[in-house]
């Protein structure tokens, strides 16, 4: 079948559009572009192919079922063929579900005059209908405190919230309860009723996080304070629904010292310690923090700080491997980013403007095998890299949140994923001769060297090799020449269906379609139409039959600076 530029293709569940310009699928070489050798070996697997990129959250839980929430949720389910799950902050906090940056509500519980709780779950459950609808998984947040259920602090006289952009952990909404046993209480109550609501089966599915950044401001209390906290949530949690999966403390980055502290206190109060309900044992199904890159802005030019990600990383990883009897335990990174403020917008900060074109992607892909690679090094169980963006309803077109969409238009990151998601079966040996070393990414020492690499996969009928050119700066990248060998081929294989996906500074990005039309921030109908147009990834070209020879297929293409590329290969036995 022969395909003109425009067309759209549907392969393994994605959306893939075959770019418009008229690109040749092998890219006349550059020759001011660094030539790069990566060879990916299809014989020789390394472990299998972990989904940890199919996580996603956001603290504005009200934004989960407006129309561009919506849509989006089916977006995500439709990237991926494992599981996505989706995180938010507020399940509990009270309000009436008006959605703010920063901030969000459900109003789920509060006290009559006489302190008997009463509970209202008709908001939450409008948020919780929409997510099982588009057929992805809650990662359940437990948090934040109700208004009639925040004890009062001494020499603390905070509202109950704090609105963006004032300190939002300052609230009485991150004070402890009054009372654990009705904290406890609450937590089987709502547990409960999602397991009538949706069934037990689907709720085993689920996991459920206890707090978001008990380290910081976020709670107003002592580590202590909090080992109790857990304790309460997962003793109710459990008697709601045995068999459920609970876990935490989702500190923040373990870089820090007081992160650092907070986990090992936590893991050690579970695996030593005994429950401030009963005495008994803690349970623990996994242990979640976070890891935060670190941006700067150098003659109006963005640095990445890809480092301060992976350190965070590191160190927490080396903490759990402490501990031998929760090593093997899943780590779950529920927020890992390449900084720390999603509701920010380039307004605020002109570094965030990396958000909304390929410098964004490029630099998760060079997170997201370093992440894999450093927690194979420290033997722990990487489950999820959490990635903390969504949509921010009715804002202006690309004003630079961290976020997967604009007012309904695809972002590049979002195509990041998308071929992530093509990606199965088994992880096989590849290597580049462009790549930096694990430990130059994680000191930061080789900060202003490119990363030309790849990560590649294998199952039964096709193989695939993600590769990522990437760099801390722009000023700093530059394009790259790559020769990329796939030996290792199935025998019996003649020839192999070839197929490119890119996503750079004019490929699956809408961002740069929006500024050539002068970034209007009202598009007509037209520029709308062509906007959405734009929507998932596109192909360089047409997909191809390629020769195989002597076991290998090698393939030449142009990496352009801050670009990521996905080359697959399909056969029939």
């Amino acid at each position: 079948m022969l395909l003109c530029a425009g067309a759209i293709l549907f392969i393994g569940g994605n959306l893939a559009r075959v770019a418009a310009q008229e690109t040749p699928p092998v890219p006349a070489p550059n020759p001011s572009a660094l030539p790069v050798a990566i060879d990916v070996d299809l014989g020789q697997k390394i472990g299998a192919w972990r989904p940890i990129y199919a996580w996603f959250g956001y603290d504005e839980g009200n934004y989960t079922n407006t129309t561009a929430g919506v849509k989006l949720l089916r977006e995500l389910h439709d990237l991926s063929p494992a599981p996505v799950y989706v995180r938010f902050h507020h399940l509990l906090s009270s309000g009436d579900g008006t959605p703010e940056l920063k901030w969000s509500s459900t109003g789920v519980y509060h006290e009559d005059a006489n302190g008997k709780a009463i509970y209202n779950f008709v908001i939450l459950d409008g948020i919780f209908d929409a997510l099982v609808k588009a057929g992805v998984r809650p990662f359940v947040e437990l948090g934040f405190m109700p208004q009639d259920l925040a004890a009062s602090l001494p020499n603390r006289h905070e509202p109950y919230q704090v609105h963006f952009p004032g300190s939002t952990t300052a609230g009485a909404s991150n004070n402890p309860p009054k009372d654990y046993a009705k904290w406890g209480e609450l937590v089987r109550v709502v547990a409960a009723h999602l397991v009538e609501r949706y069934g037990r089966r689907a709720v085993l599915t689920w996991y459920f996080e206890v707090w978001n950044e008990p380290d910081i401001d976020y709670w107003h209390a002592s580590p202590e304070d909090y080992w109790k906290l857990y304790d309460y949530a997962v003793a109710s949690e459990r008697a709601a629904l045995p068999g459920a999966r609970v876990g935490g403390p989702a500190t923040t980055g373990p870089g820090g010292a007081k992160a650092a502290a907070f986990l090992e206190g936590f893991l050690q109060h579970v695996s030593s310690g005994r429950s401030a309900v009963n005495g008994k044992p803690v349970p623990l199904d996994f242990i979640s923090f976070h890891a935060k890159g670190q941006l700067a802005l150098e003659d109006g030019q963005v640095r990445m700080g890809l480092d301060h990600e992976l350190t965070d990383a590191d160190r927490g990883f080396a903490i759990v491997a402490k501990f031998r009897q929760l090593r093997h335990l899943p780590v779950i990174l529920s927020e890992a980013d390449p900084e720390g403020c999603a509701a920010c917008s380039s307004r605020q900060n002109p570094a965030n403007n990396y958000r909304n074109g390929a410098q964004y992607p490029a630099y998760t892909a060079a997170a997201y095998k370093a992440l894999i690679d450093l927690g194979n090094r420290r033997g722990v169980d990487l489950a999820a890299m959490l990635t903390w963006a969504f949509e921010f309803e009715g804002r202006d077109y690309f004003q630079g949140f961290r976020s997967l969409s604009t007012n309904g238009i695809d972002k590049a990151i979002l195509n990041f994923f998308r071929m992530a998601g093509l990606m199965n079966g088994e992880r096989v040996r590849a290597t580049s001769s462009g790549a930096m070393t694990l430990d130059g990414l994680v000191s930061g020492h080789a900060a202003n060297n490119r990363d030309v690499d790849v990560l590649a996969t294998k199952s039964a009928d096709g193989a695939a090799a993600l590769l990522w050119n990437y760099a801390a700066t722009e000023r700093a990248g530059s394009p790259s020449v790559v020769s990329l060998r796939m030996r290792h081929v199935p025998l019996g294989m003649g020839r192999v269906l070839v197929s490119q996906y890119r996503i750079d500074a004019m490929n699956s990005n809408a961002y740069s379609v929006w500024k050539a039309m002068g970034s209007p921030q009202h598009p007509a109908a037209e520029q709308l139409a062509e906007l959405q147009d734009r929507d998932g990834l596109e192909l360089m070209g047409p997909p191809r039959w390629v020769e195989v020879e002597g076991g290998s297929v090698t393939l030449q293409t142009e990496l352009p600076a801050e670009s990521v590329a996905l080359v697959t290969l399909r056969w029939e036995r």
